[in-house]
């Protein structure tokens, strides 16, 4: 069952809050367009959640997905760090799909946090990585991922360069490419269901390596 957010976004959890909890950021589009649950998060959380069961994973569904308001969706991820921490969570993941990347970076700072993981994620090249100082970014890139007409994507050289800039501040990075994957990990079918992409396997096995060593 979702909950409102201090900010007014939407949040839900998989698994029950403990000490140490995931929170999970989507990503958008360049139009500004109402925040949705997103088919590639939901269905790494659900993969998680069953190797992890002791762990809790607070989804986020932004007031508007969209790059050209950031802002709010930064917002929104604070909120639902917040959110988490209040439940009881003092240490923090945050996995990231796609514009949930910069959503990720920009509270990387916040307090608790240790791992920002990111799933073919956007960071451009004015972003700023501050917040990463101290923190692990642990980046799996699709080999194919590319914006096409219509359909978003992040071509893997922008991960590059944001895991060479972010070494430089002293972030702990870690940084896979997967051959023959896209920018999707799923796509939700028209019932509700979810059909898994090339790669899904494999990203999903890269983000549990991470939760392993985050709750090591």
């Amino acid at each position: 069952m979702s909950f409102e957010l201090a900010s007014g976004a939407e949040a839900r959890w998989t698994g029950e809050p403990g000490r140490r909890a995931i929170v999970c950021v989507n990503g958008g589009t360049a139009a500004e367009v109402p925040g949705t649950w997103s088919a590639s998060v939901e269905w790494l959380v659900r993969r998680l959640a069953r190797r992890f069961p002791g762990l809790g994973f607070l989804e986020v569904r932004y007031r508007v997905k969209s790059w050209q308001r950031l802002e709010l969706c930064v917002e929104d991820g604070a909120a639902a760090i917040d959110a988490a921490r209040a439940a009881g969570a003092e240490e923090l993941a945050l996995l990231a799909f796609s514009m949930g990347g910069a959503v990720a970076v920009r509270n990387a700072g916040a307090e608790g946090v240790q791992l920002v993981a990111g799933v073919n994620p956007w960071l451009p090249p004015q972003l700023d990585l501050a917040g990463l100082r101290g923190r692990r970014l642990a980046i799996v890139h699709g080999a194919l991922d590319a914006p096409v007409p219509g359909i978003p994507g992040v071509k893997p050289s922008m991960s590059d360069a944001a895991a060479r800039r972010a070494r430089t501040l002293g972030a702990d990075v870690e940084r896979r490419v997967i051959p023959l994957a896209f920018h999707a990990v799923a796509l939700r079918r028209r019932d509700g269901g979810m059909i898994a992409l090339p790669g899904a396997a494999r990203y999903g096995d890269f983000v549990a390596g991470e939760v392993d060593r985050f709750c090591a």
